[in-house]
């Protein structure tokens, strides 16, 4: 599973880092980025808490 950001939606609120500190961080921008690697097994639940928890849908999850 790979995680991905749409910085065009994206308003920093930090939600997802807060939820899934291994795959999402928040860049010198202030908006979220993830880590481009695909998630690590033991973190893909709450990748996907992350994803669903996002207030503007930036996170999609492939």
């Amino acid at each position: 599973m790979i995680a991905k950001v749409d910085k065009n939606k994206c308003i920093g609120c930090g939600l997802c880092a807060s939820v899934c500190p291994k795959v999402f961080e928040m860049d010198a921008d202030g908006l979220a980025i993830a880590i481009p690697e695909p998630v690590p097994a033991q973190s893909t639940e709450e990748a996907q808490d992350a994803c669903d928890s996002c207030p503007v849908e930036a996170i999609t999850l492939e």
